[in-house]
């Protein structure tokens, strides 16, 4: 079962990743970052865990092949 304490809404979230509230809603929207919503009230919620994930994957971006 998940608890609350392991989600964050969207200004702390936004602040964990150093964005503007309006740059995580669309990256949510586009699914760059998973969301989910609290069911009484609508409110995005963002994983911890997927706010880390993010910032490694982005501050670890995959190799690229070198063309010759």
């Amino acid at each position: 079962m998940t608890k609350l304490s392991e989600y964050v809404k969207t200004a702390e979230a936004a602040e964990i990743l150093g964005v503007s509230q309006n740059t995580l809603r669309t990256w949510a929207e586009a699914g760059k970052i998973p969301v989910r919503r609290n069911p009484v009230n609508g409110y995005r919620l963002f994983r911890r865990r997927d706010l880390e994930k993010f910032l490694e994957d982005i501050a670890n971006p995959p190799k690229k092949p070198k063309r010759n």
